[in-house]
């Protein structure tokens, strides 16, 4: 794997790429808002996810690469893109939001039409090999029904912690988690 810092041209963002077999994960583009649109907009997306609103609304996509290439953003967020591969130049998203202690938050989804391809597992292990925070340790927070995104955490050596529940927004209602933990380094 091969990991380069690159300045994204009219965007202004310092961000690492990171080069898998069959993707690359790069910073958003305003060219993506199409595609990520589409699949954000489908309410299986949304409803495996905390913060997708559905129906999405007019803006949040924009709204979204808005706030992920702001320099000073909270979280940084990756488009995980396949066109090099013959694939779609949007396959999904993942991204990391630094906690304290030096931990980080990650969180993904992966478009509908690519579900099952091993995408989500090859994205969170390229971010776990990259580390490009420089975290001791990795935490992320599912749905309890969501069993395929369990499989991609732990296939990536992510341990169970434990129960709690957390908000999501297309659903409308607290909805019970299982949290993992990935030591690192």
């Amino acid at each position: 794997m091969n990991m380069e810092l690159v300045r994204l041209v009219n965007e202004g963002v310092d961000r690492p790429v990171i080069e898998t077999d069959r993707f690359v994960l790069r910073a958003p583009r305003h060219s993506d808002t199409g595609l990520l649109s589409l699949y954000a907009g489908d309410e299986r997306v949304a409803r495996n996810a905390r913060s997708i609103p559905h129906p999405l609304p007019p803006g949040a996509t924009e709204a979204f690469i808005r706030r992920a290439l702001d320099p000073k953003a909270e979280k940084l967020a990756w488009v995980l893109d396949g066109s090099a591969s013959g694939l779609s130049e949007v396959l999904g998203v993942i991204s990391l939001k630094p906690m304290d202690r030096e931990q980080s938050e990650v969180s993904f989804w992966v478009a509908p039409s690519f579900w099952g391809t091993g995408i989500a597992t090859a994205a969170l292990g390229a971010i776990v090999a990259a580390n490009p925070l420089g975290a001791k340790s990795l935490v992320a927070e599912i749905f309890q029904d969501n069993q395929a995104s369990a499989r991609v955490l732990t296939r990536n050596g992510f341990e169970y912690l434990g129960d709690a529940e957390t908000y999501c927004v297309s659903r409308g209602a607290q909805v019970p988690t299982w949290t993992y933990l990935r030591k690192l380094g």
